[in-house]
């Protein structure tokens, strides 16, 4: 227990990002336990599925947070992909930290302050892949890394207790496109410095061998577009600069003009363009410009890599975008990985195009598109040159965290720590372990409301996806007597059973029962008819559909 009360004691406490893809929120924790000074590294969303009708994005539960504000010295962010930054726009203003990230990713959250906040700015501080500030306790400095955006960084985050290497998302790439390379070299240099414990990606931990580089898709996406007949479109990631570059690199060798379609896609352009990372390029046109283009002079890039339905390629892919329609015999690139989650979206967008004779290019025909993330033979070139005491494997499902634990012991480090969100990990070497637990869970912005799921009524709305309602409204005398029959209303319910009877007739016949029969002197009390009444209503649909409804009953006294 002494060791639990050690003033140079370094916890991590992810409360997003593991045991799940998305929503990256951790917690680097230094001093005794109820005196910690606390460093957020990433806020980031992950986005809802079909057990979450109607809602927006999903972010990391911050009660934790809100209860140690006064302890936090700030905000540290990798990179600038949502699931590492999504979540500054709703959850910032409930801590107001200062923050500390790279220009591009300080220009892309600035866009989207001026889009989703109320915030007239954020408390930013820009540094540069290489640098290295102090942080209250936390002395960090900004690796350059390789990944499918600009500008990510490693955190080498230095205390009393020895330094953590936080990688955040990256891959080995010596040619990334744009910016720098991975900094092999400083990652060795702190090898040797020593590194007492490493949180590192484990997206890939499944698969053997090594990523291509970005250069490699290049070559191949100038292949591809030189070699077609007609007009092409790309999507992809807006915030993947360097395949962006790629692919108006590839437009210009082609003798091509480059249409770019989709908000995002033209906040990351303008965000990159301003930084210079699209020096040398051609002008990129509007999508008006697609009305008088020489069809076989086009080439579109495209939002909606990931079937989203109000994205540029799903709405060109239905036929009902204002500016742009698709001929047969187009190509359309997705260059790009599905996330999972959101495969049906994805076959949907490209089963609307196959409808119209459209040629569709993935992964799978060619190599448009590399993943960002390290396969094993990458994990071991890092754990060769920085050598951790102390692992523990981050940003993936389950059996992605199993293979990257299992991986780690085969690279012989010793302390391994299987941790889950709302784990507390001291990562003192030696004395490595999950200590405690923190309050976590998610938080769900639907509309303009932020609070838990159940509170804002998915519970309910997720019952009405699968079994509709039936609302019933009553009108009754001061002594309880039914003055009219029931009026019944059905939502998503057949209006008729087997038997060709209406529904609404036996939910009405049923709920007339119920009331009457509850006994003369207990009729007063229209809390009591209600419920009777909607016992009733839901057993009468469940006994002819066989499905328990949602039911309301409303009573009015006269």
């Amino acid at each position: 227990m002494a060791q639990a009360k050690n003033k140079n004691e370094i916890v991590f406490l992810p409360l997003g990002g593991v045991g799940e893809i998305g929503m990256n929120l951790g917690l680097y924790g230094v001093g005794p336990e109820g005196d910690r000074s606390w460093l957020i590294v990433d806020c980031g969303v992950s986005f809802a599925g079909p057990d979450l009708p109607g809602i927006d994005v999903v972010l990391p539960d911050i009660r934790f947070l809100e209860e140690e504000v006064d302890n936090i010295v700030g905000m540290v962010i990798t990179h600038a992909h949502e699931d590492h930054y999504g979540g500054i726009v709703h959850l910032w203003p409930q801590l107001r930290v200062p923050m500390y990230m790279t220009p591009f990713t300080a220009g892309l959250l600035e866009s989207k302050r001026e889009m989703d906040s109320n915030e007239d700015s954020f408390p930013i501080t820009v540094v540069r892949q290489g640098d290295r500030i102090d942080i209250g306790p936390f002395d960090v400095e900004f690796i350059a890394m390789a990944h499918s955006i600009p500008e990510p960084c490693a955190l080498a985050i230095r205390t009393s207790s020895g330094m953590v290497l936080h990688t955040g998302d990256w891959k080995v790439d010596h040619t990334p496109g744009i910016g720098l390379p991975i900094d092999m070299k400083r990652l060795e240099e702190l090898g040797k410095e020593g590194v007492t414990a490493l949180v590192c990606d484990s997206t890939n931990a499944i698969r053997e061998g090594v990523s291509p580089s970005e250069a490699d898709v290049a070559v191949e996406l100038k292949k591809v577009i030189s070699g077609a007949k007609h007009r092409v479109a790309v999507t992809t990631f807006a915030s993947n600069v360097a395949r962006i570059r790629a692919i108006a690199e590839a437009t210009q060798a082609a003798d091509r003009d480059l249409v770019v379609v989709g908000r995002s896609m033209h906040r990351a352009i303008d965000v990159a363009g301003e930084l210079g990372y699209l020096d040398g390029l051609k002008p990129f046109h509007d999508e008006e410009a697609f009305g008088y283009l020489p069809r076989e002079k086009v080439v579109l890039l495209c939002t909606g890599s990931q079937g989203e339905a109000r994205a540029a390629m799903a709405r060109i892919a239905a036929g009902d975008h204002r500016n742009i329609a698709f001929s047969k015999g187009d190509m359309v690139i997705f260059s790009s990985r599905t996330i999972p989650g959101n495969e049906k979206a994805v076959i949907d967008v490209m089963n609307n195009l196959a409808e119209d004779d459209i040629q569709i290019m993935t992964d799978r025909d060619a190599l448009v598109h590399v993943s960002g993330h390290p396969r094993r033979g990458e994990l071991e070139q890092l754990y060769k040159l920085v050598k951790p005491k102390v692992v523990v494997p981050v940003h993936g499902e389950p059996m992605h965290l199993a293979a990257h634990a299992d991986f780690a012991k085969s690279m012989g480090v010793r302390e391994v720590m299987r941790a889950r969100n709302g784990d507390i990990v001291r990562l003192n070497e030696g004395a490595a372990g999950i200590i405690d637990e923190a309050p976590f869970g998610i938080w769900v912005k639907d509309g303009h409301i932020l609070d838990d799921p159940e509170v804002t009524g998915v519970k309910e709305r997720r019952k009405l996806s699968f079994a509709g309602a039936a609302v019933v409204s009553l009108v009754v005398n001061r002594s309880g007597e039914l003055l009219d029959d029931p009026h019944v209303t059905l939502m998503g319910i057949p209006e008729e059973d087997e038997e060709g009877d209406p529904i609404e007739d036996i939910v009405a016949k049923e709920v007339i029962g119920a009331v009457t029969s509850v006994p003369k002197a207990r009729r007063k009390d229209k809390d009591l008819i209600g419920e009777a009444a909607r016992r009733a209503a839901r057993s009468a649909i469940l006994e002819v559909w066989g499905k328990k409804t949602l039911c309301k009953v409303v009573v009015s006294q006269v």
